[in-house]
Order: C-alpha cells, then structure tokens, then sequence
C-alpha cells in the first residue's frame, strides 16, 4: 500500500479549512510562483500550457488542502499536479509519444518528492532541478517581458507569472476591469505562440538589449505604485513592493549588472518616503512638508549599498543608476533646503545625455530653480511648453506655476496650478494643486 504523504494540521490543530488552505495556496504561490511556472515551461516546453496547468493545479489544491491538510512539500504537490495535468493534455491530443513519456517519468520525479508515493532507493529530491532555477525564472522574466508584446500586455503578464498577482489583484492595482486584464494575459499567451517565442534565456550577446525591456516593465509597475496616475490614492504600496520584489529577485539572478542594481537602488530609496508622503486621511504630503523622520531608514541603507554596487560593478552609471543617485540626494539630506542642488543638476545634466526625455528636462529645471533661483528655470520650462513634447501632461503647468509663484505673478500663477488641476488623473495630487491655486486668491 502507498504511504500516506506527511500533512500539516491547522495551526489549532484541529482539522484543515478552506481558510487555511486558502491562505496555504496564497503563500506559496506568492513566493513560488516564478519557479514553478518556469519549472513548469521548461519540461513541457509551452510558455502558456505552464501557466495553465499551474493555475489548475492551484485551484485542485484550494480543495485538497482543505480537506486533508497542506502537504509536507506544497510546491512539490503543485508541481506534481500540474505536471500531470499537462500530460493528460498532451495524452489528449497526442496519445502516448515520446513527450508524453518524457513528462511521464519527471511526473514520477515530482511524485517522489512531493511525497504522494515512497521512493524506491533514491535519495531526497527537490521538486526541480536546483541547477535549472536561476536560468527558469530569468527565462520567465525574458518570455513575460519579450518584444513582440505589447507595452501593457509585458506588465500584465509579468506581475501574473513572475509575481504571482492574480487578475483581480493587476485590475485593481491599475484601476481597469478584470476582464481586461485577463484579455491582455489571453492575449499575451497567444502572441508568444503565435510567434514561437522559445522558453529559453536569450543568447548572452542579445541580453542587453533585452534586459532593458525587463528593467522597463519593472519601472513602470513601480512607478504606478509610489504614483499612481488616477484614482482616488497617492500609492498603491503593494505593487510598489511587488516590483522591488522582483528587482531584488533580479539582481541575485543577474549579480553582475550594474543597472539592475540601479533600479534596485531606485526603488529601494524611493520606497523609504512612502510613510511620509501621505497624511492620517491619505492626502498628499509634499516632499518640503515631510517629516522625514517617518522615512524607512533601512530601505535608505539598502538603497545606498544597491546604489554602491552599481557603481563599483559598471563603468559609470546608467539611466536607473542616476535617477538612483538623485534619489540618494534627497534620502540623505536633513531637508529640502539643505538638499546638494548643485550635484542634483548635474546628475540630471547627466540623465538627459544618456536618457534624454522631456519629463528629465522639466526636472532638471526644478532642480536649477531650487539650486540658482527660478528665473532661469522657468525660461527652461517655457522651451519645453514651446516644443509642445509635454503638451496634455499637469507635470509642466504644476512645475511652471511653483516658479511664476516665486516670481510674484500670482494671477498667471493660479491659472496654471488650475491648469495642471484639470489635467490631473490622481485625486490626491489634483486636491494638492487646488489648494495651491486657491491659497493665491
């Protein structure tokens, strides 16, 4: 007869409950998922099937663990489940070849593990190749984030497979409805299928180039955490954190890439403000009005040391590596007024030659304002409205009514704040900028 595989009792030691298992699940897939998806992709060989079968396997085991308990290895059981589900698919449409033979004995690999039958003179297993997981989960990120996707379908597919979001979860975190979000996953799928992108990590000499599309859904997930771009919240911290997640997860699998370590340290410093950049009722606090003794000074420390090694790893810092080291600025000065504006100027100097963009240049001018006065500032400000590159966005109203302000042209002043009101998507900072506007009546 079969053993009984180990199970683990609720923690009152009374019998499991959907409660239980449902937070089992959760857990494990939270801090699992990458693996296991990639674990997944590279026996079958399917990017979509392994994410398939890994949701139905979790789903299988919302009722088995409730009914028996979470088992010794609960990643072992969801790679075992899932393994053979998709071998139930490839038995449908194929019958038994010699795929379905192939996934058949790492089935009875994952069995052993999971303890669902006794091994027979083999030593303990993990339930995957610890020798393969690294280059699964950067496969994972490289698949999720690749090319031929759409901008909006990279960061939907990457927090669901790589971060282990449920759809739920990514349509709440940016404010669209979930089947939208699932859309743009279905969607995703298909067009990796369609053109037969491999699960495989690209070949060493195309991993700069592609690593920059990772580093970019990982930023634009991060930045719709620490602000989001409408909704009635400044942040939305658990998605902020998610991207840090996976920048950490990133920056042990890549050790020697000084732009990880850049983003890394971005995020890491940028997250140090959060719990002073919000008031009791969620208001927004401005950087000038922050007690920074709120600030998490272990995510300073972790931001500095990520910060030092992308600077020691590189040759010179990059796009991340620079707005990190501005962030550095601000993470280590007593307060605004005693910020080094002078290094922050030239750290912006240096962003616009090596990632020129519009919303580089307006900062920049924030940053001449706050080190040399606002009159050169706001000539800088008046070139961009000119150009027309920021036409549609509040950034260049709201920063051109702090400098005319500062000049005394309180009526053009007003006008804009309540420009830059109306173009705003967030209620939080929009209340930030009326107030501003009507303070000046």
């Amino acid at each position: 007869m079969t053993p009984e595989p180990d199970r683990t009792p609720a923690a009152d030691g009374g019998p499991p409950s959907a409660e239980s298992a449902r937070r089992a699940v959760e857990a494990v897939w939270r801090i699992e998922s990458a693996r296991i998806v990639g674990a997944l992709a590279r026996y079958t060989g399917d990017f979509a099937l392994a994410e398939d079968v890994a949701q139905e396997a979790l789903a299988e085991a919302l009722v088995t663990w409730s009914r028996d308990g979470a088992p010794a290895s609960p990643v072992g059981w969801l790679l075992a489940t899932a393994r053979r589900r998709a071998i139930d698919g490839f038995r449908r449409k194929s019958g038994l070849d010699e795929r379905y033979a192939m996934l058949a004995g790492q089935l009875a690999e994952g069995e052993i593990s999971a303890g669902a039958v006794a091994a027979r003179d083999r030593a303990e297993e993990l339930p995957w190749d610890p020798d393969r997981v690294e280059d699964d989960v950067l496969a994972l990120m490289f698949t999720a984030c690749h090319p031929v996707l759409a901008p909006e379908a990279r960061v939907a597919l990457t927090l669901r497979v790589v971060g282990g979001l449920s759809s739920e979860e990514i349509a709440r975190a940016f404010l669209v409805p979930v089947p939208t979000v699932q859309a743009r996953i279905t969607r995703a799928k298909k067009t990796i299928a369609a053109a037969h992108v491999p699960f495989e990590l690209p070949p060493s000499e195309e991993r700069p180039g592609r690593l920059g599309g990772v580093l970019s859904v990982l930023y634009v997930i991060f930045t719709e955490g620490s602000t989001a771009a409408t909704g009635d919240r400044l942040l939305r911290p658990d998605l902020a954190y998610e991207a840090v997640r996976l920048a950490r997860m990133l920056a042990a699998l890549l050790p020697g890439e000084p732009e990880v370590y850049g983003l890394l340290a971005l995020f890491e410093l940028t997250a140090a403000r959060f719990p002073a950049r919000t008031g009791p009722d969620g208001e927004a606090v401005l950087l000038e009005d922050q007690d920074r003794r709120l600030w998490d000074r272990s995510a300073i420390r972790r931001g500095l040391a990520a910060l030092g090694r992308a600077t020691a790893v590189g040759r010179g810092l990059g796009p991340y590596g620079l707005q990190a080291a501005i962030a550095a600025c601000h993470a280590t000065a007593p307060s605004v007024q005693e910020t080094d504006w002078e290094h922050v100027v030239l750290l912006y100097e240096a962003l616009g030659r090596v990632a020129p963009s519009p919303v580089v240049e307006l900062n920049r001018a924030v940053a001449v304002a706050m080190a040399g006065g606002p009159r050169q500032a706001l000539t800088m400000v008046d070139e961009l409205a000119v150009s027309g590159r920021l036409s549609g966005s509040y950034l260049l109203p709201s920063v051109r009514g702090e400098l005319l302000v500062r000049l005394g042209r309180t009526a053009e002043a007003r006008a804009e704040l309540e420009l830059a009101a109306r173009l705003c998507g967030n209620v939080r900072e929009r209340s930030v900028l009326l107030r501003k506007a009507a303070a000046l009546e």
